[in-house]
């Protein structure tokens, strides 16, 4: 089954607020609304790093997608169609492409199962803060 890589407007604003959140505001006195972008948790700052450390060259900075890989934050890897047992064997075993073209993914080397524990943590409350689920 492929389909095509499709980001949904909410998901794209809600990354892009995430990853903008920390700009500065017009320095001439004008008083700008706040960001709508929410702090990652502390909790989930670990997961964050090692995603970032691990996942993110292929599935982009805050879980979009890149040119080498899906979008984490995608319906398709909402936890009733891929659990976060998927994310574990993707990280230990790799993973054969069957949702989209890409590629298969390599097996991550040295990333433990309390990294990707920690790792499935952070890309869920991202797809929360998404409106995955």
């Amino acid at each position: 089954m492929n389909l095509p890589m499709k980001v949904s407007r909410a998901v794209w604003m809600s990354v892009l607020g995430l990853a903008l959140g920390a700009a500065p505001a017009c320095s001439q006195g004008e008083s700008q609304p706040q960001s709508q972008a929410v702090a990652v948790p502390v909790d989930l700052q670990s997961g964050e790093q090692k995603f970032t450390a691990n996942c993110s060259a292929c599935h982009g900075v805050g879980g979009v997608g890149t040119k080498q890989g899906p979008p984490l934050v995608h319906k398709i890897y909402e936890p009733n169609h891929h659990g976060d047992a998927a994310f574990q064997r993707a990280a230990a075993n790799g993973v054969q492409s069957h949702h989209w073209e890409f590629g298969n993914m390599p097996k991550i080397p040295g990333v433990t199962s309390s990294d990707v524990d920690q790792i499935v943590k952070y890309v869920r409350w991202l797809q929360k803060q998404a409106g995955i689920f």
